[in-house]
């Protein structure tokens, strides 16, 4: 599984800030840590014109884009009843890809689920090729049956009228998938300083967000998060057209429409 450039950059990133919180003052730590350092700062230093490095808002849409491929195609296939253990490290690497995101700030409800859904379902679905047991296609059990909305981006539980929470299944990380070896190499990340790593946090970069127009063709005031939201809903329905996924295309380009014209995405 290959991810583009972008991806490993903000991966390697987030392993950064991780490996801060854990340990930063033993040797073995300070050597990964300088080493991710230098890594991050030489990356950027040479990428400096590529937008998705430099801006956290062009950032942020590349690994979305790249996380949703693979949950739409694990999802894909766990619906249509193929379990292996591709089906498992894809769910897997999805909810990885999903926890690389927060390097850009907190996720939304809908991320989140997602990020749930797809580490829960690696989970359920191990453990049952494991067993011999033949795993259930799409959500399992009425407590946690929920479906996607339109295009398969929303979540819907069976007994709230809220599509983006869904209650879920505790998650572990499958503990013996044969020929997974996490994201190795395929990480990044926004490099900070490399001259020192007494300071327990990198600081923030600042978010860079694209200058909006003052209303939409409709005379409503569109906000940079419209753009910004709108943007990435192009990028993923162009992923849903790779695997030939209309509906998919379709709920992400209508809900980008909705909110270039009227604001909002409903």
């Amino acid at each position: 599984m290959k991810f583009i450039i972008e991806t490993i950059f903000s991966a390697r990133l987030y392993a950064l800030q991780s490996a801060l919180k854990i340990d930063k003052k033993s040797p073995e730590a300070k050597a990964l840590l300088i080493s991710l350092m230098d890594w991050l700062e030489t990356f950027k230093k040479n990428n400096d014109k590529n937008e998705s490095v430099t801006s956290d808002v062009a950032g942020q849409a590349v690994v979305e884009n790249e996380a949703h491929k693979v949950f739409t195609k694990a999802d894909s296939d766990d619906r249509a009843s193929v379990f292996n253990k591709n089906v498992v490290k894809m769910f897997y690497t999805a909810g990885v890809l999903f926890d690389i995101i927060e390097v850009f700030g907190e996720l939304t409800e809908e991320i989140a689920a997602q990020r749930k859904y797809a580490k829960w379902k690696a989970t359920y679905i191990h453990k049952c090729l494991k067993s011999g047991e033949t795993p259930v296609p799409g959500p399992v059990g009425s407590e946690y049956m929920f479906e996607f909305g339109t295009g398969n981006q929303d979540y819907e539980t069976e007994n709230t009228n809220n599509p983006s929470i869904s209650v879920l299944p505790p998650i572990s990380k499958p503990d013996d998938v044969v020929g997974f070896s996490g994201l190795d190499n395929n990480t990044y990340s926004h490099p900070q300083t490399s001259q020192s790593i007494n300071n327990s946090d990198l600081p923030s970069n600042p978010e860079v967000r694209p200058s909006p127009a003052p209303t939409s063709a409709t005379g409503v005031i569109l906000t940079p998060e419209c753009y910004s939201k709108a943007q990435k809903y192009c990028k993923y329905a162009s992923s849903s057209m790779d695997y030939e996924d209309s509906a998919t295309a379709i709920g992400y380009l209508t809900k980008a429409l909705n909110l270039l014209t009227l604001g909002r995405e409903n």
